[in-house]
């Protein structure tokens, strides 16, 4: 099986080939977290993984207008019947990647969906979640507070939409830190803003 999930992982890469806030190595520590915490929560890890893998396959496409979510799923369900890999668990992860944005329903239904949503949000918590916002911000012609308004109005309500008791504690602690980053940067704007200065 590992070796069928590496093969399916460079397959996933070529197709996520340049660097961003949604590049391959997002996608490498979803995995990760996924393997976490698939095992504390006992998930079938034959679909979490492969759904972790494809979850954001698609993500290029969004430039377009097309819904990742959607089209992962399609670009999963295809590759997937290619090799064979079993009706059921086909369905299964194909759930998984639909349900996983934050933004978009459906709402995760089988513990290994709710697992891969939370850990693409856990990505989206703590330093590197920071990091990735302002490469965002970056990549959309945005700035410093382009990327304070993002924290403000989706990763900072993250840790209240974790569905597994694992995702939760590692949650908490993404979440103190972002807090934390927040309010120093605040702080400093802030500053900057009681000086003043016209020259």
């Amino acid at each position: 099986m590992i070796e069928l999930f590496c093969e399916m992982k460079n397959f996933v890469k070529q197709a996520l080939d340049e660097p961003g806030s949604h590049g391959f190595d997002h996608t490498l520590r979803v995995v990760s977290l996924c393997h976490i915490i698939g095992k504390a929560e006992q998930a079938e890890m034959d679909i979490l993984i492969p759904a972790a893998i494809f979850h954001d396959i698609a993500r290029p496409l969004e430039k377009k207008g097309i819904p990742h979510e959607v089209k992962g799923a399609e670009m999963a369900e295809e590759y997937l019947t290619g090799i064979s890999y079993g009706e059921e668990r086909i369905s299964r992860i194909v759930h998984a990647i639909k349900a996983h944005r934050f933004s978009t329903a459906p709402v995760p239904e089988t513990l290994e969906a709710k697992i891969l949503s939370d850990a693409d949000k856990l990505d989206a918590m703590g330093a590197v979640g920071i990091a990735r916002t302002f490469i965002s911000a970056g990549e959309h012609g945005g700035d410093i507070r382009d990327g304070l308004d993002h924290m403000h109005e989706k990763l900072l309500r993250l840790s209240d939409v974790i569905y597994t008791r694992t995702g939760k504690e590692m949650a908490e602690r993404r979440h103190r830190f972002l807090v934390a980053f927040v309010q120093a940067l605040e702080d400093e704007r802030e500053m900057e803003k009681r000086v003043g200065l016209d020259y």
